[in-house]
């Protein structure tokens, strides 16, 4: 086993945590990334990517992370090829985590950046279609269906958010929801059910995505929830919109999580309740949810790291001084 310690620990390499680690390493922190189990996070698995600034022409989800590590080891920052299956968060700092391969890593500050993921509805073509007319972000991928026929699947507050927020590209958006009435927010229904460009399908299932090679989606096999009964829907793109999981199985009884398992910051900041201890990204963003606001709030991550770091050793010179 190896111990391996840094002023800086950052678990996750999305975004949020090579934005943390550059930033980090810039101040002179010497931060340690473990990549975890998906290095660079959900936009390794995103092809176009337009809405992120800097860049004219679309460019490539993986190729946009290899860049940012590269920027992130960079100035200084050390990657590591491992997953943290443990973390001790309260007698820190410095706070220990266990990774996979054996070795234990010390942060006398901690950056979690483990990210959340779409949840699926698992059926068939759902994964083949991927990137392909299948989606699970209307804010990322919407800007692509202009003109198009497209349909959004669920019925809590996502699912209406982007259905309202698809009619800024199409006239034709049908929302397809699994019972006779919707979860969401009644503020919220109310908006969808008076615009023209919505349509709803109620008490029916999506059972498989169906297309073509080279062409992508091309239609939906549904099922009605009530008479069985299966139907064909044609749609040029699918947004499955049925919740998040923000990776925070690690945390559970170690910080406060909210009803949906986020973990819990001071409004405005990525400071959790243990001072030294900082949460950034989507696995404490329910709302925004997009790479550019997960590297912003790496980079507040690190700057209040660095504050935090300075007050420990004005600390520790004190005690050094009494004891003197």
């Amino acid at each position: 086993m190896t111990i391996h310690k840094t002023r800086m620990l950052i678990i996750g390499s999305g975004p949020a945590g090579l934005s943390a680690a550059i930033y980090a390493a810039r101040a002179g922190m010497e931060p340690i990334v473990v990549q975890g189990l998906q290095p660079g996070g959900q936009l390794t698995i995103t092809t176009d990517v337009e809405n992120y600034p800097g860049f004219r022409d679309v460019i490539q989800g993986p190729w946009l992370m290899q860049e940012m590590q590269a920027q992130a080891e960079h100035v200084g920052t050390r990657m590591m090829w491992d997953t943290i299956t443990s973390v001790d968060l309260k007698s820190g700092p410095p706070f220990v985590a266990k990774g996979d391969s054996g070795d234990e890593y010390h942060g006398d500050t901690l950056c979690i950046a483990t990210g959340a993921q779409a949840k699926w509805l698992g059926v068939e073509g759902e994964q083949a279609f991927s990137g392909k007319g299948v989606s699970a972000c209307a804010t990322c991928d919407g800007f692509f269906y202009r003109g198009k026929k497209v349909v959004v699947i669920g019925g809590g507050n996502t699912a209406v958010e982007e259905a309202l927020y698809l009619t800024n590209h199409s006239d034709d958006v049908t929302l397809i929801h699994r019972r006779d009435s919707l979860r969401a927010e009644k503020i919220l229904q109310d908006r969808l059910h008076k615009s023209d460009k919505i349509s709803v399908l109620w008490n029916k299932t999506v059972e498989e995505f169906c297309g073509e090679d080279g062409k992508g989606l091309t239609h939906l096999r549904l099922k009605d929830t009530e008479t069985g009964e299966e139907s064909r829907f044609d749609t040029e793109g699918a947004f499955v919109a049925i919740g998040h999981a923000p990776a925070t199985e690690l945390f559970a009884g170690q910080l406060p999580l909210d009803p949906s398992g986020y973990i819990e910051v001071a409004p405005g900041t990525p400071k959790t309740e243990i001072p030294g201890v900082f949460a950034c990204g989507d696995v404490m963003d329910h709302t925004y949810r997009q790479a550019v606001t997960a590297a912003g709030t790496g980079c507040m991550a690190a700057l209040d790291a660095e504050r935090f770091l300075g007050t420990l050793e004005v600390a520790r010179d004190e005690m050094a001084g009494a004891d003197a």
